[in-house]
């Protein structure tokens, strides 16, 4: 008698459809999605991920979801075809962006709504950049229930300031700094090493070298 044993099940990395619908939606999906990896940049132990699949449970290969931006705290960095959580000491995770396209259909969003409160999402937070229409939800008693104002809104977990009254929404860091895209930031970054190149030329002709400070 042949023993058959069992077959690998296998968790797809992709299912073939495109991140985004539009570059507006792609645009904010990336803002977000890298403002988060600068501001845990330091912390070896947050995973943020774009349109990544999470399965939650093992042996459900058709039980997922790709969240637009997702934050994982208490896993590493890396990278990772899929986030198969009994693979990752069983943490979900506990913060996730969508961004809405024309596309995206409100039964789609409602399944997502009811899988993140489900399977352990801490914060939701749903942006439509067409109609810069914030909303958001929050744990509370083991459900996700939706905050009812969400001016300068601070995130529990991220630290981070929503302004849903800008048009477009603006997104602060903790340290006040605004959510800008990589552009914005390389001339935010030029401009500051302007600044410290000309105190460094001040500095010099003080005759202090501003290597000894």
């Amino acid at each position: 008698m042949v023993t058959q044993l069992p077959q690998a099940i296998d968790y797809p990395d992709s299912d073939g459809q495109p991140m985004a619908d539009n570059t507006k939606q792609f645009r904010w999906i990336v803002v977000i999605k890298e403002n988060l990896e600068r501001l845990f940049s330091d912390d070896p132990n947050v995973f943020v991920a774009g349109d990544l699949f999470w399965y939650p449970v093992e042996g459900k290969n058709k039980l997922r979801v790709s969240p637009d931006t997702m934050v994982v705290f208490g896993r590493p960095k890396g990278d990772r075809g899929s986030y198969q959580q009994w693979k990752e000491d069983n943490i979900p995770p506990q913060v996730v962006f969508e961004i809405l396209s024309p596309g995206n259909q409100p039964k789609e969003m409602e399944r997502k709504l009811l899988f993140y409160d489900r399977y352990g999402v801490e914060e939701y937070y749903l942006y439509d950049p067409d109609t810069n229409q914030l909303k958001g939800w929050l744990r509370q008693d083991d459900f996700l229930s939706a905050i009812e104002d969400l001016t300068n809104w601070t995130s529990p977990r991220l630290g981070i300031r929503f302004d849903p009254t800008a048009n477009p929404l603006e997104i602060y860091h903790p340290n006040s700094d605004r959510f800008v895209g990589f552009i914005e930031l390389d001339d935010q970054l030029q401009q500051e090493r302007q600044r410290a190149d000309r105190l460094a030329e001040k500095l010099r002709e003080l005759g202090i070298n501003p290597e000894d400070l």
